[in-house]
């Protein structure tokens, strides 16, 4: 009898100690598209150099006390890409490459962390700084063999139910002309959509569910992306805004707790752009995210999770070429991203024609990316240029020039600009695609301390799921 009462009592004890474990109320999941070890590395150097210091300075995220790397292969492929990537992330398991939320047979549904969290009653929140229907958002709600299934993958947004939705826009919201576009669809789930942070603060009082793109104007200008932050205008939708917005409305839905993932899907764009520029301002805004989560946690510390991790990495990124020295200073000079740049190349040559000159060409760039003023090319550096404006300028001349060869020009003088930057701040790039570099998890908060040592992205999910009592 006496053995029988001392195991109750060591059963009781044991399940009150269980139940008496923190759990994970407030989760966040942020991922950086394309971000490896040598981006986060590259943007605290960065942070050094323009405080005139050699070393790092720390960011927000890469200062959490919990910190692992991550194998990212995918099913079929030794290097991932972002649908089998994200898929990994959301759901626990691999999968070919290019296929959403299904197993590598391409039909078997992969259920993802966002259904588990609103299975148990928490708010749910998708968001991103790219399109909604983009690979890495889209694996949390969507099925499809295709990550190029666009319109399909919208239709299945609506029919989630879950209560906050984010990004620049749907990206074929017109698919089916005998259908209804996927802004109606999405309405009649009962979603308010709003357009614009003020738009935002306006509606999110008597909105049941919503979803915040950018502004009309901005989507007809480029409707895949917001802008990117080193060219981002005060008006426009930023990530910061689509982070707080996220967070406002699934902390004031009073469900049981929230998952809230929020995409940094501008770092891996700016990377198969070998843009180093670019990619530093998408680093620091990603942080800048991260910093309202962090911001939460100092507040509910005994009840948050912050996880901060990667789909892969993007770029083969390199921290040092020639001497062994670094000079990421050059990389806040330019003003510009090398794709806005392209753009704005294609549209002078239209325009101006047989006025647009070499000089001229070299001016503009001057003017966008600090050439002679911040920096100072080497007279290779100026000879390629000169050849590649040269060649613009002849193409323009041209009344009869096919659109092709115009952008093939345009594209050529975008990309000796591009090298000059990053011969000048001495980093490199592999190539324009994507790595099988480690990529970094950080954690902070209730069972962070799950990450560490070297962990598959499958693993992170259920890591997720059993802090926050989700499994």
């Amino acid at each position: 009898m006496k053995k029988r009462i001392l195991s109750l009592g060591i059963f009781l004890l044991c399940t009150l100690c269980a139940t008496s474990q923190p759990r994970a109320k407030y989760v966040f999941y942020f991922i950086g598209d394309g971000m490896g070890v040598n981006q986060v590395n590259g943007a605290e150097t960065y942070l050094a150099a323009m405080a005139d210091s050699i070393g790092f300075f720390p960011m927000c995220f890469s200062s959490f006390p919990y910190v692992a790397l991550v194998n990212t292969y995918s099913a079929t492929n030794g290097v991932t890409d972002s649908a089998a990537g994200g898929t990994a992330l959301a759901t626990g398991k691999k999968t070919k490459n290019g296929a959403i939320g299904v197993l590598k047979d391409l039909e078997t549904p992969a259920k993802s962390i966002a259904y588990n969290a609103q299975e148990h009653g928490a708010a749910v929140g998708i968001a991103t700084n790219v399109s909604v229907d983009h690979a890495t958002p889209a694996s949390f709600y969507a099925h499809a063999a295709s990550r190029h299934q666009y319109y399909e993958i919208g239709k299945q947004l609506g029919p989630t139910g879950f209560d906050f939705f984010g990004g620049s826009d749907f990206q074929k919201p017109n698919a089916k002309a005998d259908e209804p576009d996927l802004y109606e669809q999405t309405r009649a789930a009962g979603y308010t959509i709003v357009r614009g942070y003020p738009e935002y603060l306006a509606n999110r009082s008597k909105a049941d569910r919503i979803v915040l793109f950018q502004t009309e104007e901005d989507s007809k200008a480029y409707r895949y992306t917001i802008p990117y932050k080193i060219e981002r205008k005060a008006y426009n939708l930023s990530a910061v805004d689509i982070t707080r917005a996220g967070l406002d409305f699934l902390y004031n839905k009073k469900k049981d707790g929230f998952f809230f993932m929020m995409e940094g899907g501008m770092i891996d764009m700016a990377c198969h752009n070998n843009d180093g520029p670019a990619y530093i301002h998408e680093m620091l805004d990603f942080d800048s995210c991260i910093q309202v989560a962090y911001d939460f946690y100092l507040k509910h510390p005994d009840e948050t999770l912050i996880v901060i991790t990667a789909d892969h990495e993007t770029g083969g990124l390199s921290l040092g070429r020639g001497p062994y020295e670094l000079r990421m200073q050059k990389l806040a000079v330019p003003k510009a991203s090398i794709f806005q740049y392209g753009r704005r190349l294609r549209e002078l040559a239209k325009e101006q024609g047989s006025a647009l000159t070499e000089d001229a060409l070299m001016a503009d760039a001057a003017e966008h990316f600090g050439f002679g003023h911040g920096i100072e090319l080497t007279q290779e550096q100026e000879r390629q240029l000169r050849s590649a404006a040269r060649k613009v300028a002849e193409v323009a001349a041209q009344p009869d020039a096919e659109d092709s060869a115009l952008a093939n020009a345009c594209s050529a003088f975008a990309g000796a600009i591009n090298r000059t930057t990053s011969e000048q701040a001495l980093i490199g790039w592999q190539s324009g695609g994507h790595s099988n570099g480690y990529v970094p998890a950080f954690a902070i908060g209730v069972g962070a301390d799950q990450f560490h040592g070297r962990i598959n992205n499958t693993q992170i999910s259920q890591f997720i799921l059993k802090a926050a009592g989700w499994e």
